[in-house]
Parts: structure tokens; C-alpha cells; sequence
């Protein structure tokens, strides 16, 4: 069976590696997918390589990208994913898997790069800051149009802009959704708002 819905794809790898990382807890399983590159050293110490070490002298560009498929829990990876199945299927019916795939990448790229550098943390990982990609894309389009393209409810977008705000504020943290990749949010809506911008002056052709 082949599954031709780029959005459907990415779901579908995002669930395998879930399960074969147990939520992250396979330490040499997401060791080639996080964000800086990082060894178990003797009595199962971390030993994480440098921004420049890993992409300069090891050459991973690949971990701009893969801590998106990076999921902590059950929870963590149903909620993106129905976001990605959501948006993603909708954007890939009206502009094209071109312009889904262009900015899917685009958004991880800026969105784990913001986490990386103003969290100094390189352990995070989910689709979260693609879905806010999606978002941030979806809303200037419909803003620029003044219809509804992808037949989202403004109270959807809503909720999300709130939820990135009580992320900052600290709120989710006290009722028990443990570390929130915030810049990872803010990037992704950013890059979203960003590709959006590009894409109503650059002309494109859907494919």
C-alpha cells in the first residue's frame, strides 16, 4: 500500500519512532534524531557534542530536521499528529505537497533552532512547532484572501495563541504538562507567519 499524503507519511514515521524510542526513553535510538548529537558515556552519563561539533565537523544537518519526529509521550504525539492530519491534509489539497513539504521543513528548521538557542537545551523534540508552522500559515493566507481557505474555525486558532501564551506564562507547567518546548511554539508560528508572507509574493504553481 502506498500512502501518497506527505501529511499522512509523517505521521506515520512520527508513530514508529514513538514506539521503537518508548517516548524517548531509548537513549540510542533518539541519538541520531536529536537536535545536537550525543554519546552514553561509561555509567550511562550524557555526553553531548557542541552546535559546532555536530554539524561542522560531524556534518548532521539532518538534526535541523528530526527532532520533530521526536515524541515524550502517548499524549504528546496524538495531539500533533491530529493537528498534522488536521492542517496538513488541507494545506496539501489547496496549495499543493510542494508547499506542504517546503513548509514543513522550513517551519522544524527555524522551530528547532529558536528552542536550541534560547532554551540552551538540546533534549526536545515533537511536531508542535510544525503545527504552529501550519497554524501561522493558514491564518495569514486566510487573512490575505478574507475567506475561510481551509474551513478552520477562528476559535481553533484562538485557542492555540492562547495556549502558546499560558506556555510562557508558566500555567501549563502547574497543571502537570512538564516541559513545554515554547520557542520551539513561537519559532514555528513565526516561520509559519514568514513562509505565508513568501508565498503570496513569490508566484507558485501547485503541484
Amino acid at each position: 500500500m502506498i500512502i501518497k499524503n506527505l501529511s499522512i507519511q509523517i505521521i506515520f514515521i512520527s508513530i514508529i519512532i514513538g514506539f521503537i524510542s518508548n517516548f524517548g526513553s531509548n537513549a540510542e535510538i533518539i541519538s541520531y534524531l536529536t537536535f545536537l548529537k550525543f554519546e552514553i558515556t561509561s555509567y550511562n552519563n550524557i555526553g553531548t557534542y557542541s552546535f559546532s561539533e555536530t554539524y561542522y565537523i560531524y556534518n548532521e544537518w539532518w538534526r535541523l530536521l528530526t527532532p520533530m519526529l521526536l515524541h515524550f509521550s502517548f499524549t504528546h504525539l496524538a495531539f500533533n499528529c491530529l493537528w498534522i492530519y488536521i492542517l496538513g491534509l488541507r494545506i496539501e489539497e489547496i496549495d499543493g505537497k510542494i508547499i506542504f513539504l517546503s513548509l514543513v521543513i522550513f517551519s522544524s528548521i527555524l522551530s528547532n533552532i529558536a528552542q536550541y538557542f534560547f532554551s540552551e537545551s538540546a533534549f526536545f523534540g515533537g511536531l508542535s512547532g510544525v503545527v504552529y508552522g501550519l497554524i501561522g500559515f493558514c491564518m495569514i493566507r486566510e487573512f490575505e484572501a478574507s475567506k475561510n481557505i481551509y474551513e478552520m474555525p477562528p476559535a481553533l486558532y484562538l485557542f492555540m495563541i492562547i495556549w502558546l501564551f499560558l506556555g510562557f506564562s508558566g500555567v501549563l507547567d502547574l497543571f502537570g504538562f512538564g516541559s513545554v518546548a515554547n520557542f520551539a511554539h513561537l519559532g514555528g508560528l513565526i516561520s509559519g507567519i514568514i513562509f505565508a508572507m513568501m508565498y503570496l509574493i513569490i508566484p507558485t504553481k501547485k503541484i
